[in-house]
């Protein structure tokens, strides 16, 4: 009876300080250690687990000077462990020589996510993102082949696009082909181009990059500001574009060529996606040029949280980031949008091009020939030939 006894009063207390070293430290707890890192801290980490901070983030030194008194002798009534929680958090009164708006924060760990991210899920699934559209547009091709013109051709062109609105168009596409391609230049040359150029090479290439990409940029936002005056009336959606989706835009069966006006449902959808993405891509890249005077990610999470929505989904967005973490927030969100629109462009690019027989005449020459309008612009040819007929009329014969 005895051994049995001595057994449950082992087990019970085994058990009593194995409950005691798996719980989360008590307030009293740190409040007895002066604050610090507990050993279940440490152990909770080396688990895996996740430790709430807050217990430092709010414990920066300057609440706590009258527990402190005395004990650091000439090193006043904060220690090294205080000092660096203040500089880390954000909550230190600094005094710098310099001026600048950022120097003032010495301790900004919020890079190392961003790194790990940046070079880690981002790339990877944005590359999938543009392999995948490579990968639709071959199938497409095999499967479809190049979209021919099937009527007789006639000889005659029609005036699709005037001299005003290629020019808008080509600044828009060309500047975004040089900033994608200089943007994947700077997302994966350090990997790929340091063991061709070496690293010397790939500074100078990275450099010429980064200046081509901040100032081509003004084109770009040109570009589209001139594409929006000359298209958006003719962009808005009716009941035609539902025929047409219906029909598939005739893209995947031959001989079918259901009705569209200027621009069908198709090309209106990468022309919204144009204006939302370049819009979006635009002021995540003002807001990289110009971190300090244009900081959008905190006050664009205040209003987030003021919603509810993030905290249903789990999220805490964070309201107050120095000018470090806007910048991390910003390129992220630029390098996101980037994907999806190069992808999108990619598709346009083939569409336009080799894709569809004489469908580039359209940008080329501005002109295109009368059985491609009919084939794929039937109303809008209809429409030009009306005026035509109408400025003939109008015209007495000499």
């Amino acid at each position: 009876m005895r051994l049995i006894q001595f057994l449950l009063v082992s087990i019970f207390l085994t058990g009593a300080a194995w409950a005691q070293e798996t719980s989360e430290p008590t307030a009293d707890e740190r409040t007895s250690t002066g604050g610090a890192t507990t050993l279940e801290d440490i152990l909770a980490r080396q688990r895996g687990e996740t430790v709430d901070n807050s217990y430092r983030s709010e414990n920066t030194g300057q609440g706590n000077a009258e527990g402190l008194l005395g004990q650091l002798g000439t090193r006043g009534v904060a220690s090294d462990s205080d000092v660096y929680r203040a500089l880390r958090y954000g909550s230190a009164d600094v005094t710098v020589s310099s001026h600048g708006p950022a120097d003032s924060v010495l301790i900004q760990d919020g890079g190392m996510w961003w790194l790990t991210f940046r070079t880690g899920p981002l790339r990877e699934y944005g590359t999938y993102i543009i392999a995948g559209m490579l990968g639709i547009i071959l199938l497409f091709f095999l499967i479809r082949g190049k979209i021919r013109i099937d009527g007789e051709k006639t000889g005659r062109t029609v005036t699709r696009f005037n001299g005003f609105e290629r020019f808008g168009h080509w600044m828009f596409a060309g500047s975004f082909l040089i900033l994608g391609v200089t943007g994947l230049l700077t997302l994966y040359g350090r990997d790929f181009l340091i063991p061709i150029f070496g690293k010397e090479g790939f500074a100078a290439l990275a450099q010429g990059c980064k200046w081509l990409h901040n100032n081509l940029a003004w084109a770009f936002m040109l570009g589209l500001i001139i594409v929006t005056v000359n298209w958006i009336a003719h962009n808005i959606p009716n009941r035609v574009d539902l025929k047409w989706l219906a029909a598939g835009g005739g893209l995947f069966t031959k001989n079918s060529h259901p009705p569209a006006k200027k621009f069908n449902a198709g090309q209106k959808i990468i022309f919204w996606a144009c204006i939302l993405l370049g819009v979006s891509i635009s002021l995540s890249g003002l807001s990289l040029l110009f971190p300090f005077e244009m900081p959008l990610f905190a006050k664009t999470f205040q209003i987030a949280n003021a919603t509810g929505i993030p905290q249903m989904m789990g999220l805490n967005l964070p309201e107050q980031m120095s000018p470090q973490e806007e910048m991390q927030y910003a390129q992220v969100w630029h390098v996101m949008v980037a994907y999806v629109f190069i992808a999108i462009i990619v598709a346009h690019i083939y569409l336009g091009s080799v894709g569809m027989e004489g469908a580039f005449d359209a940008m080329g020459t501005g002109e295109v020939e009368e059985q491609w309008a009919r084939e794929h612009h039937s109303l809008w040819l209809e429409e030009v030939q009306e005026k035509e007929a109408g400025k003939t009329a109008a015209s007495p014969a000499e």
